[in-house]
C-alpha cells in the first residue's frame, strides 16, 4: 500500500495562497539574460531604464553617448541604463532514503516537497522559468520553464516519487542545467558531500547563486531519552542503541556536524537555510526570500 504523502490538493492550495504577494529577489545582479525580467541585470546599457550618467572615457560605445546632452553642455557623457533580468531557477531535490525519516508521514520528504512548490511558485510568479531535478534511479528531470502549469507539473513529479536508495545527489547536480539560481534541498547525509560542495563551487565561481536548503527532522534534534536502536535508512545496518548515555554525545556530534556544514556552504559562497520538520512551510519560504532581499541590499549598501 502506498504512503500517504502531504501536501495535498486542499494543503498544496492553502500553502500557495500564504505565498500570494511574496517576492524571492537574486541575492546579486544575474550575469545571463534571456528575457526582460523583474532582477537586476550585470549587462548595462540596452534597456530603457535610466539609471545614472557617468562621463565618457576610451573604449566606450560611442552609440551610448547622450548627444541632446553633449549639444547642450559641450561634455561627453553616457547615458547608463540598468537591465532587468528574469533568474531561471533550477531545484535539486534529494530523493535517498534517508528522506523518509521518520517513515509515518515521511516528514523530511514532506517538507521539502512544501518547500520546493512554494519557492517555485514564488520564482514563476516573477515570470522566472523553474525546473527540478529529482535524485535517484531514475533520475527524473524537468527543463525550466515558464508556462502555465508548471509548478503543477513539478508537483506531479515529486509526488509520484518515494525515497529510497543512497544515489548521489552530485550526480542529480550535475544533471542540472546552467541557471543563475540553483537551490539544493536535502537533509545532506549522503556520502558524497566533499564532492557535492566542490561541484557547487564551480556553480558559484561562474556566477550561479547557490541555495543549500538543509532538511532537519525535530526527531534528530530531539531523540526521545528511551533506549532507541540507531539505524543507517540508506545502508540498513543498525549501528547502535541510543540510551542516556550516548543521546549527550550524539546531539554534541550533531550540532558540531550541522554547524561545520553550514560553515562550509557559506565560505564556499552558497546561502544555506535550515528547515525543521513540523515548521510552518509557508513561513520557511518567506523567510528564505527575505534573506536574498537582505543580501541584496547588503550588497548595494556595499557598492
Amino acid at each position: 500500500m502506498r504512503r500517504s504523502r502531504e501536501p495535498g490538493p486542499f494543503a498544496l492550495g492553502a500553502l500557495l495562497d500564504a505565498l500570494r504577494g511574496v517576492t524571492w529577489p537574486a541575492r546579486r545582479p544575474v550575469l545571463r539574460r534571456g528575457a526582460s525580467g523583474t532582477h537586476a541585470s550585470r549587462l548595462t546599457g540596452a534597456s530603457p531604464e535610466f539609471t545614472a550618467y557617468r562621463p565618457y572615457r576610451q573604449g566606450d560605445d560611442p552609440r551610448r553617448l547622450d548627444w541632446k546632452l553633449l549639444a547642450r553642455t559641450d561634455r561627453a557623457y553616457l547615458r547608463i541604463t540598468s537591465d532587468r533580468a528574469t533568474v531561471g531557477t533550477m531545484f535539486v531535490v534529494d530523493a535517498s532514503a534517508s528522506m523518509a525519516f521518520p517513515e509515518p508521514g515521511m516528514e523530511k520528504w514532506r517538507l521539502a516537497t512544501q518547500l520546493m512548490i512554494g519557492l517555485a511558485a514564488v520564482a514563476l510568479s516573477a515570470g522566472d522559468p523553474v525546473g527540478m531535478v529529482i535524485s535517484g534511479a531514475p533520475l527524473r528531470l524537468s527543463p525550466p520553464r515558464t508556462r502555465r502549469g508548471a509548478v503543477a507539473e513539478l508537483t506531479r513529479l515529486l509526488h509520484e516519487c518515494e525515497p529510497a536508495g543512497s544515489a548521489p545527489l552530485v550526480d542529480a547536480l550535475g544533471h542540472a542545467p546552467a541557471v543563475p539560481r540553483v537551490v539544493l534541498i536535502s537533509d545532506f547525509l549522503g556520502d558524497d558531500s566533499a564532492e557535492l560542495l566542490r561541484a557547487a563551487r564551480s556553480r558559484l565561481a561562474s556566477g550561479d547563486d547557490v541555495q543549500a536548503v538543509h532538511i532537519v527532522a525535530r526527531e534528530e534534534l530531539d531523540p526521545p531519552s528511551r533506549a532507541l536502536l540507531a539505524v543507517d535508512p540508506e545502508h540498513r545496518t543498525v549501528e547502535r542503541a541510543l540510551g542516556d548515555q550516548t543521546r549527550a554525545a550524539y546531539l554534541a556530534a550533531f550540532a558540531e556536524w550541522r554547524d561545520q556544514l553550514a560553515r562550509d556552504w557559506r565560505a564556499a559562497g552558497a546561502a544555506v537555510h535550515t528547515a525543521v520538520t513540523g515548521s510552518d512551510p509557508a513561513a520557511l519560504v518567506r523567510r528564505i526570500a527575505h534573506a536574498a532581499l537582505e543580501a541584496g541590499a547588503e550588497r548595494g549598501a556595499r557598492a
